[in-house]
């Protein structure tokens, strides 16, 4: 919200030091950056040694913790408790990491959210801890030490707290990653007024809000993560079409293709014991040099001196050729490519719908990259700011609109990656928040009650593509409580879906007649892996017709049980308005009815089951032969449409009996 200013009547202006001190934050997977604008200028700010970019990395000492670059220097030396890209472990747990990567850090699982999980769920959402000589430190933590640090940077130049910080995210961080991040932020004592995409930030600092429209991609190839997002200006309006990425592909991964081709070339044979994290480390900080200088040069030559402590240092001399890395990187450069033809299918455009191609993050500096991109668009990117830099700028200008120290007429709006919804009953879910809703947005659908006199609802959270809870991602489950007994579907209660404009979902429940009322703030704390995503966004496709089945067997199974349960409660009250013959018969269908449910489904609704279902009919289950399915599907409807047909009468009578007793010692005047 942005902060009114006011003068004294008489005064032209402000005086310079009332001005809001604001600030933007890249947080980045291999360096950060911290940026403010000065002189109605955004520039980033140096550390102490004049350093623009700081690696994110912290050393914890046993008596000393170290940030940045000072960091960076302990990482061969004692690289357990020097954590770095602590980026990638954001929001996640152990089962999350690739097996691919060897750490040197000593991991646990420890800390459980307070979503209130059912404890069945509760080994899935433990947070990593990883053991440093200060003890254990999450990567919230980790972060928020970087963030301070950066935090310190921004004080020594502008001489006071920041009023206000924009810090930026991955646009393909999910609710588990965004709010990690805000957490540390807060952890770090930072006023966080916006998470913003890294790829918005980046088209806000080219000045892309300046013109009065167009199509823009953004190419984001950071150390950790990858997005690539397509943002619209109409008039004002900076709206996010299409979002995809990956948050396990960066330049660290280009890095490791280097690391792999010096290991094939020294034929390393240790003397004197397998390679340790230390030279591991070397050779990684010799990788990352080598791409950097590929950028410049057709090949490279070097001498590699691996020390191994009390003995004589191995050398190995190395050459790497340009070709040779562009080659074996080609897999990395076309997967890139494969999530941006992702991006443009989602917003249903062509590569000659998009005007311009920014690029973010020091890794779009490799000649590959660029020329891949240069083919695919057959126009080049832009480069004229610096990629490692663009980010941190747009946080800043940003930032400094949203204290209040100018005005702008343009408004940005982002996307939600992926639908959210809720179970509904059967174990089907009940889209609220469909994939690619612009966000800021608010969203609420009304449900009501299974059972008769039911006083508990349990709301479960999920997120994905799929028709079935079980085959979407499970956020977080809470309960509504105090519900007034009435009959089944009686009850009216409001489902909320609130995602602020940093991405945070709030879900509330609210019955309509007694105002009971329960929430939640999903914070989940693990996240979804890019593979993942991308698999329930492609599981979604394939198995849609499959899906839509199980949907539809799953409604005519909910159809007949509570069917059944009526006819049931009402034999069981009103036994005497039937005779023996018609009796017979609705039991007989109604047993062939059960045992045909029975057969096709796993799941029964029981008198226990205490869950809400849309106004309108949704349940499912799973079966695998969809012509099976059609098959049973139709049986069921058709057991259920003649077990309506022999109950007709007995509704009837039961009508009239309700009105007779309704009317009874009533007079006509009255009625």
């Amino acid at each position: 919200m942005a902060l009114l200013q006011i003068a004294e009547p008489g005064q032209h202006e402000l005086q310079p030091h009332s001005k809001n001190i604001a600030i933007g934050i890249d947080l980045g997977t291999t360096n950060s950056l911290v940026a403010s604008v000065k002189n109605e200028q955004a520039v980033v700010l140096n550390d102490y040694d004049e350093n623009p970019l700081i690696p994110s990395i912290v050393y914890y000492g046993l008596e000393e913790t170290l940030v940045g670059n000072k960091a960076l220097l302990q990482r061969t030396v004692d690289p357990e408790n020097t954590i770095a890209s602590v980026k990638r472990f954001m929001g996640r747990n152990i089962k999350d990491l690739p097996t691919s990567h060897k750490y040197p850090y000593k991991f646990i699982d420890d800390g459980v959210n307070d979503n209130n999980l059912d404890n069945h769920d509760n080994n899935q959402n433990k947070i990593i801890n990883i053991i440093t000589n200060q003890g254990k430190k999450n990567p919230i933590q980790v972060s928020a030490d970087i963030l301070l640090y950066l935090k310190q940077i921004a004080i020594s130049h502008l001489g006071e707290e920041p009023t206000g910080v924009v810090v930026t995210v991955p646009a393909y961080f999910n609710d588990s990653q965004r709010q990690a991040t805000k957490q540390a932020a807060i952890s770090a004592g930072l006023n966080v007024i916006r998470l913003l995409n890294e790829p918005t930030a980046a088209a806000i600092a080219y000045g892309l809000e300046s013109k009065n429209e167009g199509t823009f991609l953004v190419y984001d190839l950071g150390g950790g993560t990858f997005d690539v997002s397509i943002l619209r200006l109409n008039r004002g309006v900076f709206e996010v079409i299409g979002v995809s990425g990956d948050t396990y592909l960066g330049g660290d991964d280009f890095d490791q293709i280097i690391y792999d081709i010096i290991l094939e070339q020294i034929k390393y044979e240790p003397k004197h014991g397998p390679i340790n994290h230390s030279e591991i480390e070397q050779i990684r900080q010799v990788a990352k040099t080598i791409k950097e200088r590929l950028s410049l040069y057709e090949a490279i030559h070097l001498k590699l001196e691996l020390n191994k402590q009390e003995h004589t240092p191995n050398e190995f001399y190395i050459t790497i050729t340009r070709a040779e890395f562009n080659n074996k990187s080609a897999v990395l450069v076309n997967k890139t490519l494969t999530l941006i033809k992702k991006a443009l299918r989602d917003a249903k455009l062509t590569p000659q719908d998009i005007n311009e191609v920014i690029l973010v993050g020091g890794s779009t500096r490799m000649p590959n990259i660029r020329q891949a991109l240069t083919n695919f668009f057959a126009k080049p990117p832009l480069t004229n700011l610096d990629p490692d830099k663009v980010v941190a700028l747009g946080a800043a200008i940003l930032a400094d609109v949203l204290v209040g120290n100018r005005r702008d007429d343009w408004l940005l709006l982002d996307v939600a990656p992926l639908s959210l919804g809720v179970e509904t009953m059967g174990g089907l879910v009940e889209k609220i928040i469909p994939r690619n809703s612009t966000i800021p947005i608010s969203k609420a659908q009304e449900f009501t009650t299974y059972q008769d006199n039911q006083t508990a609802m349990s709301i479960h959270v999920v997120q994905g593509e799929r028709e079935l809870a079980a085959d979407c991602r499970s956020l977080a489950r809470f309960s509504l409580k105090g519900i007034p007994p009435m009959a089944a579907g009686a009850a009216r209660i409001k489902v909320v879906f609130q995602i602020d404009a940093d991405g945070l979902l709030l879900v509330s429940a609210t019955e309509e007649t007694s105002h009971t009322a329960s929430s939640i703030e999903v914070k989940p704390s693990f996240g979804l892996t890019s593979d993942e995503i991308s698999q329930m966004l492609n599981d979604s496709i394939s198995h849609a017709p499959d899906d839509m089945n199980n949907r539809l067997l799953s409604e005519a199974i909910v159809d007949a049980t509570a069917l059944i349960k009526a006819v049931d409660n009402a034999i069981n009250k009103h036994s005497n308005l039937l005779d023996n013959t018609q009796k017979q018969k609705i039991m007989m269908a109604i047993n062939e009815l059960q045992e045909t449910i029975q057969k096709n489904t796993i799941f029964l609704p029981g008198e226990s089951y205490q869950v809400h279902m849309p106004l309108r009919t949704s349940t499912a289950d799973n079966l695998e032969d969809s012509l099976d399915i059609k098959a049973q599907t139709a049986y069921i409807k058709q057991l259920t449409k003649t077990l309506n047909e022999l109950t007709q009468n007995f509704a009837a009578t039961l009508m009239d009996e309700a009105v007779k007793i309704g009317l009874t010692g009533q007079r006509i005047d009255k009625i």
